[in-house]
């Protein structure tokens, strides 16, 4: 359950876009809200590699590569190779490319879940006290003058309990992969777009082409890979992006200024990654 008043939550792994994550209730931020500026996106600015649940996997690669990050896996949407470098947010306006998907933990922001250790159901919404979205003087306050949650807020922690559902279901799918052993994973060489100098090297993962195939078809792993399994196969690194975006890549010679903004994008980052990926 939603919980803005236990002690102790804490927030579990690494959370990139929050600043200053700290637990909603009415005592603290009555009279606070979100105030939407005219740079909504900033805060997704320095953010390149950006996490995905297992239901995003098949709108999101058409735009992403999928990645598969560290040890634990967590796959994320690679929307730049260079930390501060968000190729999908424009730095003159702030704004997020128009008509390209937007991911859920983009969009849970600035709420995020903390947990109560071995009790899995139950949660604290917090809020990133130090977005630039957070306000004394707010558009969407997050209480009411009675100190109750506003139609906002209700709406921000179904949200979040909906997006921690998906995460849960997203490990679960993790966990199988990594037990039928369908990853590679490679250390690789990740480039700056446009000839940019050469980055750090990046433990990367991905599912091997022949995955399907060494699933057990009498068992319910089979069903969960074809549904999402069908959205990492085409993610060899030479060719990350999905069917819609892949379709519209320039032909050999051509000017890449001539796609699409995110199909652009799609091809600076098939590129950049390079040919160190290329047999992963």
């Amino acid at each position: 359950m939603a919980d803005a008043t236990a002690n102790e939550p804490t927030i579990q792994g690494q959370l990139p876009l929050y600043k200053k994550p700290e637990p909603l209730s009415a005592q603290a931020h009555k009279g606070k809200g979100i105030t939407y500026t005219g740079r909504p996106f900033d805060f997704l600015a320095d953010t390149h590699f950006v996490p995905l649940t297992v239901g995003e996997f098949g709108l999101a690669a058409s735009r992403f590569p999928i990645l598969f990050l560290g040890e634990n896996r967590t796959p994320v949407a690679a929307m730049g190779l260079q930390q501060g470098a968000n190729l999908f947010v424009n730095p003159q306006n702030g704004l997020y490319e128009e008509n390209c998907y937007l991911p859920a933990f983009v969009r849970r922001y600035p709420f995020v879940a903390a947990s109560h250790g071995d009790d899995s159901d139950r949660f604290t919404v917090c809020v990133d006290a130090g977005s630039h979205l957070f306000s004394d003087t707010p558009e969407e306050p997050f209480f009411n003058e009675d100190g109750t949650p506003t139609p906002f807020l209700e709406r921000a922690i179904d949200y979040v309990r909906r997006f921690e559902s998906d995460v849960a279901q997203t490990v679960e799918f993790v966990k199988e992969l990594r037990d039928l052993d369908l990853f590679d994973q490679q250390q690789t060489n990740l480039r700056q777009p446009c000839g940019g100098a050469a980055g750090r090297r990046q433990l990367l993962g991905r599912v091997r082409r022949e995955g399907q195939s060494a699933v057990p078809r009498q068992s319910g792993q089979a069903a969960r890979f074809d549904g999402a399994g069908r959205d990492l196969r085409p993610h060899d690194l030479d060719v990350p992006v999905g069917a819609a975006a892949s379709a519209r890549r320039p032909a050999p010679g051509s000017d890449p200024g001539q796609l699409p903004a995110p199909a652009r994008h799609a091809a600076a980052l098939a590129r950049a990654v390079g040919a160190d990926a290329r047999h992963m």
